[in-house]
């Protein structure tokens, strides 16, 4: 039974204690992790730079997120081959956040998503991420894709923009207005960085194709720039105060300062300052980055369960992610979850444990102090191209075209529906309106299943005549709120001039307190006309739901019997009228 454990389980350090205590850790598996974790983390560095921009912090927090955020997750959760650290699906989020309450406002709606993501944890709702349908993630996950390319065509195009509005429509507005200033030399850089990463797959060479992109983009931004161009790199974008109180560009070479996320810069650059009315402003963004991180991680970790045959602890996993998000925040850290494509790429390099997580985020805290003015040198172009790419990727087009062209139409309209409130409003709204309205058209199917059908003549059923005025009805389907009323009144009109009828019931394996009030009601009516009622062959659901209830047989009324052939042996029994 270690599956049905998994489910439930809540222990800190649960894949490390699985990977590295209760298996043999062998200097064989060390050397597994020690080159899959230096793979990733080769992967995560300009990812991570890349996504804290687009965040609307500078670079270095990503880094800081990665190795601090991507260590602890992987030492204290649930889920032995998951890499965790900044995700493209944080952005929509994260970005209005910075633009409004700068980066102390950031870090501490991230605190307090972790916090939330631990209560999840403690609440054992690890395992209810199997209850969001797939049209609702296919839908939000599409229009934070759309929303995160459009964040990058400012610096694809090189266009000078201060600042971009918050809502959809109005940065297609202000990109539109600022399109005739676009920057040819930035364009070519993106260009050829994007081309790169589009091609180089056709090598079947084993680098992923984002290094060797970030790579050329680079070195041609560095031979433009040498020669007269003005294109806008990470060290001319970004500076810094050194502790010595003089500016220096790009990233600081330097780890980061343990500091409250309240003291942390707001979008004015004053003290974020902490209280009630602060809190409740965060608490809707909060909310949505732990149950965004919760959906990311989680669904990071069933994936990776069918790559490798393992199985991750779902609350576990939540416990994890809520700790790193509660530790990250105090160094500088942005919201961090799993992220998919660095996860599978950390197992396709050959991870063994968690271990392989924890090297990767040694490699992007060396690469901090050690490379930073290397990293200076990355174009913000290129940087774009490598968010087109991951927003392309995680938008899963061909699922979701799939979807649009095969699915039903009620999965269909959900997934617009997610996918348009995500883009044009909201993605808390998105989520929450998808998944109610998912549910409702959900209900509505099940009630449209639930049917009532007359099998007296069915000689096949009911082998033996009935006496005068007597008939069988067979419910097939749950009967519950959404159905119950409306099958008990077909049912009324179908017995109106019964003397009696037989409820043949083993078709039904629901019956909720709405269903049960129509049964209660169809009693009384029968009783007022005199018409008695005999409910067989009852599964242990409703059998369960009525003894609760304390409904019996009303004498004279009503009458109950384990099988339909004991309900028809004693109408056949009783005397006629």
């Amino acid at each position: 039974m270690p599956h049905r454990a998994h489910l439930f389980s809540l222990r800190l350090a649960h894949a490390f204690r699985e990977a590295c205590l209760y298996e043999p850790y062998t200097g064989r598996r060390l050397s597994r992790d020690v080159m899959a974790g230096l793979t990733v983390g080769i992967i995560a560095i300009p990812l991570a730079m890349a996504l804290a921009i687009a965040s609307g912090v500078p670079p270095q927090y990503g880094l800081y997120t990665a190795f601090i955020a991507g260590f602890l997750i992987a030492l204290l959760g649930g889920s032995r081959f998951s890499i965790s650290g900044p995700t493209a699906a944080f952005v929509v989020i994260l970005y209005p956040i910075a633009q409004s309450h700068g980066l102390g406002g950031l870090l501490l709606a991230t605190l307090m998503s972790g916090v939330l993501l631990v209560i999840m944890a403690l609440m054992r709702l690890g395992r209810f991420i199997e209850y969001i349908p797939e049209s609702v993630t296919l839908g939000f996950t599409g229009g934070i894709a759309v929303v995160i390319a459009t964040l990058q065509v400012k610096d694809f195009f090189g266009l000078s923009l201060e600042t971009m509005p918050e809502h959809f429509w109005d940065k297609l507005a202000a990109l539109a207005q600022a399109l005739p200033g676009v920057d040819a030399m930035s364009t070519l850089v993106a260009v050829t960085t994007l081309a790169v990463m589009l091609l180089w797959p056709r090598l079947r060479t084993p680098i992923p194709p984002h290094l060797p992109a970030v790579l050329f983009g680079s070195l041609l931004a560095l031979f433009l720039n040498t020669n007269g161009a003005d294109i806008a790199t990470i060290g001319s974008r970004f500076s810094y105060l050194m502790p010595g109180g003089s500016a220096g560009t790009g990233i600081p070479p330097f780890l980061p300062e343990f500091n409250w996320p309240w003291l942390r810069p707001d979008a004015e650059g004053h003290p974020l300052g902490i209280s009630w009315t602060m809190v409740q402003e965060l608490l809707p963004a909060a909310f949505a980055i732990a149950m965004l991180g919760a959906i990311e991680s989680l669904l990071c970790a069933v994936v990776l369960d069918g790559m490798t045959g393992k199985r991750h602890s779902a609350n576990s996993e939540l416990l994890g992610q809520g700790i790193g998000n509660i530790v990250t925040p105090f160094f500088g850290g942005i919201t961090a979850t799993a992220a998919i494509a660095r996860s599978a790429a950390n197992y396709k390099a050959g991870a063994e444990s968690p271990v392989a997580a924890m090297i990767h985020a040694a490699v992007v805290l060396l690469a901090l102090v050690f490379l930073s003015p290397l990293l200076a040198y990355l174009p913000m172009a290129a940087m774009a191209s490598l968010l087109i790419m991951v927003a392309w990727n995680m938008s899963e087009a061909p699922k979701s075209v799939h979807l649009l062209k095969t699915a039903p139409r009620s999965d269909v309209l959900v997934f617009l529906t997610c996918f348009s409130l995500t883009v044009a409003l909201d993605m808390v709204i998105a989520i929450t309106t998808g998944i109610l309205l998912a549910a409702v058209l959900f209900m509505r199917e099940m009630a449209q299943m639930t049917r009532v059908t007359d099998i007296t003549g069915n000689q096949r059923i009911v082998s033996a005549g009935l006496p005068e005025g007597w008939q069988v009805f067979k419910i097939n389907g749950p009967l519950f709120f959404a159905a119950a009323d409306r099958i008990f009144g077909e049912l009324a009109g179908l017995s109106r001039n019964a003397r009696g009828f037989i409820l043949y019931m083993d078709g039904v394996t629901v019956l909720d307190a709405g269903g049960l009030s129509a049964l209660n009601k169809l009693v009384e009516v029968c009783q007022a006309e005199g018409t008695r009622i005999v409910v067989a062959d009852l599964q242990f659901q409703p059998l369960k739901t009525l003894a609760r209830a304390g409904v019996g047989p009303v004498e004279g009324v009503s009458s109950f019997y384990s099988s339909l052939e004991a309900a028809l042996t004693a109408v056949r029994a009783r005397p006629s009228r």
